[in-house]
């Protein structure tokens, strides 16, 4: 104990706290809500300050069935991946999912261009499948993006869902949306401290309540930019414990999206036979990339397989017992 007072530190900030998805009572639907941040010491040192949250775990919906992920990703959740509210509720009742990401990929016009109609039913009928907090996420694109989502924003109204992604160029819209209708949004910035509080000033000048912001600073997985990442996001909780507001808002990160890109994670046993069984090697892949990122300060790690989700909450349990 006294080592461990000794390894004190004195902070004058916090990070904010942010909750997501609204219950009856506040005029929503959702079955659980959800509250990340509020930490007031380094992630995991509860000697350092308060941990009032722990970090919460999202498992990734696509509103249509990917083609770019590999067989020993999509062999994990089989039929549901051609029903998006099957396998949101796939996500909570067999996974123990936090919250649902849903990534509207099929209005991109390389994915079927989707209409914002057709993107909001979608909504409509993940709220109603899964009860937990929503994510809605963008194709990527930001001309269709800022079609899209303020329609499904409209649709999921009352819900406090948590909508993203807005830059340093592309952020009126989506702002002016969430205002509106009562969500979160997520601002995303390259992996460089200094853009990502660009956005949040930016955000914060149209009039949006910092209590309703997370931070998304590009991730890099394990092997591929992941000690660089590590190093920005941990600048950016030291200056929210050093008492910078415009920094002291909780991180997303996208794991399971940058961890299944890489070569360790995707390539077949047959063609690389001394990496092991890939069933086993990507899941192990998302793990360490979220372990590493819960160190960092994340607060919400959105996840792809759900062995990987299992494996970090259970992680997350034991971290904050």
């Amino acid at each position: 104990m006294t080592l461990l007072a000794d390894a004190r530190e004195k902070w004058s900030g916090t990070v904010n706290t942010v909750t997501l998805g609204a219950d009856r009572a506040a005029g929503g639907t959702r079955a659980s809500v959800v509250t990340v941040g509020g930490g007031g010491g380094l992630p995991f040192a509860a000697f350092d300050g308060p941990i009032p949250h722990r970090s919460a775990v999202a498992l990734e919906v696509w509103d249509c069935p990917p083609t770019d992920w590999p067989e020993s990703l999509v062999s994990a959740w089989g039929d549901v991946l051609s029903d998006p509210a099957a396998w949101a509720r796939a996500c909570v009742e067999k996974h123990g999912a936090d919250l649902i990401c849903l990534r509207l990929m099929s209005t991109h016009p390389d994915l079927g261009n989707a209409s914002p109609e057709k993107a909001a039913e979608t909504v409509r009928a993940v709220l109603k499948a899964a009860g937990v907090p929503l994510i809605i996420w963008g194709c990527d694109l930001p001309e269709k993006d800022n079609l899209v989502l303020p329609v499904c924003s409209q649709a999921a109204k009352g819900e406090r869902c948590l909508l993203g992604a807005v830059t340093e160029d592309n952020y009126k819209t989506l702002v002016a949306s969430c205002i509106a209708d009562g969500h979160c949004l997520i601002g995303l910035s390259p992996i460089d401290i200094n853009i990502a509080k660009q956005v949040n000033v930016l955000v914060t000048e149209m009039g949006f309540p910092l209590d309703r912001l997370v931070m998304y600073q590009t991730t890099g997985a394990l092997g591929y930019g992941l000690e660089y990442t590590f190093s920005i996001q941990e600048r950016g909780r030291l200056a929210a414990l050093g008492g910078d507001r415009l920094m002291a808002v909780p991180v997303i990160c996208m794991v399971g999206q940058e961890a299944w890109r890489t070569k360790e994670a995707r390539a077949a046993k047959e063609e690389l036979p001394d990496w092991g069984n890939e069933q086993q090697r990507g899941v192990c892949w998302e793990v360490a990339t979220a372990a590493a990122l819960l160190q960092a300060g994340s607060d919400i790690l959105v996840m792809r397989h759900p062995a990987a989700a299992a494996t970090v909450k259970t992680l997350i349990s034991r971290l904050t017992a």
